[in-house]
């Protein structure tokens, strides 16, 4: 989550720049009031208002996201805008695509004001906002819309704040390597099954004249976070991080520790993309398609960058497999892409929550992902019913990977994406991972300052609820 900076504030006191429905006026302070989050019954009964206004109109509700390609617009214009709008004739969803949305969301509700629908980076996101009264109790519509049963309960209960549901989950991915199936073919390597496996063939590759794995955070350093929570993990394991994040454990314990100095050893091996800081991840898609490397670090939520680039039969070519375990035994690293909250300004908060219901859907999922794979792979129970007949090649994909995931989780085998699962401050800190890597300080005093940082999110309660693995 980015941080919102002091300009962003005076900005946030002194403009009028931001429409909903039920529009409030902006604090002076430019800063949350201080007061604790709305019981669910009176948000529903705030929301009772009348659906047109007085010209007979309908109301509008609005929601804010980034800035996807055209042709991706088209399909979330399609399965979300329309689909609701053409539901009812009482509301009107109008969806603003902001390349800014993360610090657009950020001043909006610092000064009281934003749209019905709040676009949130992880669950983490939300949660200061929550615990400042900014966003509405979904309780009621959680029992309305049977959400519980239909997403699954690790990413679901990551919404929670103080036992009250504040975010749905956008989707859920998991932490994984993207593989070029012809470069493995001529080098007669098998997917690899393990990390020493996985080793063995990124040494192999280096002798070849060909990258380890590529890797690259140009111009989004947060994507360091995928190297952390691989690492934590693999090495220290998921129950080690579950102790870390109820405060039954320290993160600057020997395990955590040794995780961080084996991720230097593997950046002075050159197992990472020797100028990762001058590339990205459609470089990445572009040299893993070229055949620089058999292999591309990236959650599964990457299939929409590898759509763009793996066209036509050139998608029979890329493969994905979750990021190995030391065993061989998979333990998916478990994420979701982003959430969605109701802004508790809002005066059509049950239109909202209707627009949410869709977002969770497993019609939704179905839709987007035909075209539009990975991201929107919702955080449902099960998988196995929709029908990928339909779908693009990596659509189809990206939509079975999700198949053994889904029961994986409902078997406790998961693990903590960092971004998703750990509070936001102690997050970011850990993107900055790559000061061991050069030196700059040691692995035990990074961990140090990282398990600082934490204690004091968790005396602030501000960790997202989390599901015990093997459960």
């Amino acid at each position: 989550m980015k941080r919102v900076t002091v300009w962003m504030l005076i900005a946030a006191m002194v403009c009028t720049m931001f429409t909903g429905c039920g529009k409030k006026e902006a604090d002076q302070s430019g800063a949350a009031p201080e007061k604790t989050a709305v019981p669910a019954e009176q948000s529903a009964q705030e929301s009772k208002e009348p659906a047109k206004d007085a010209g007979g109109e309908k109301q509008k509700v609005s929601m804010w996201f980034w800035g996807p390609s055209p042709e991706q617009q088209e399909v979330l214009n399609k399965s979300l805008v329309e689909t609701y709008n053409n539901s009812q004739d009482e509301y009107e969803l109008v969806l603003e695509y902001r390349n800014s949305v993360d610090d657009d969301i950020a001043v909006a509700l610092a000064a009281g004001e934003g749209p019905d629908i709040i676009y949130g980076s992880g669950p983490a996101f939300i949660m200061n906002y929550a615990e400042a009264g900014r966003l509405a109790n979904l309780d009621e519509y959680a029992k309305q819309y049977g959400w519980e049963d239909k997403l699954t309960p690790p990413v679901y209960n990551t919404g929670f704040v103080k036992d009250s549901l504040y975010s749905l989950p956008s989707a859920m991915y998991c932490a994984g390597i993207f593989y070029n199936k012809d470069v493995l073919a001529e080098h007669n390597w098998e997917v690899p099954a393990t990390v020493d496996e996985l080793t063995k063939i990124m040494d192999e590759a280096q002798a070849a004249g060909l990258q380890s794995m590529l890797f690259g955070i140009s111009g989004w350093k947060p994507s360091l976070d995928i190297v952390v929570s691989a690492f934590l993990n693999v090495y220290a394991g998921p129950q080690m991080i579950y102790d870390c994040l109820t405060g039954k454990e320290s993160f600057n314990n020997e395990k955590m520790v040794k995780a961080v100095e084996i991720s230097k050893e593997w950046y002075e091996k050159g197992y990472f993309t020797e100028d990762m800081y001058a590339i990205g991840s459609s470089d990445c898609a572009q040299m893993l398609l070229d055949g620089a490397s058999p292999f591309a670090l990236n959650g599964s939520s990457g299939y929409q960058r590898m759509a763009t680039f793996f066209l036509g039969d050139d998608q029979d070519k890329v493969g994905f497999l979750p990021f190995p375990s030391l065993t061989g035994d998979t333990e998916y690293i478990l994420a979701t892409t982003a959430t969605w909250s109701i802004n508790e300004n809002s005066k059509c908060k049950d239109a909202a929550a209707a627009v949410l219901d869709i977002l969770v859907s497993e019609e939704f999922t179905k839709e987007m992902t035909a075209v539009w794979p990975g991201y929107w792979t919702g955080a449902l129970n099960d998988f196995s019913n929709i029908d990928t007949s339909g779908m693009s090649v990596l659509g189809r994909q990206s939509t079975e990977a999700m198949v053994p995931l889904a029961k994986a989780v409902q078997e406790g085998k998961f693990g903590y994406y960092s971004s998703t699962f750990f509070p936001s401050a102690t997050a970011d800190e850990l993107t900055n991972i790559d000061t061991v890597w050069m030196g700059e300080t040691t692995a035990q005093e990074f961990m140090d300052h990282v398990a600082e940082i934490f204690k004091g999110e968790f005396e602030k309660g501000l960790v997202p609820k989390v599901e015990e693995p093997g459960k």
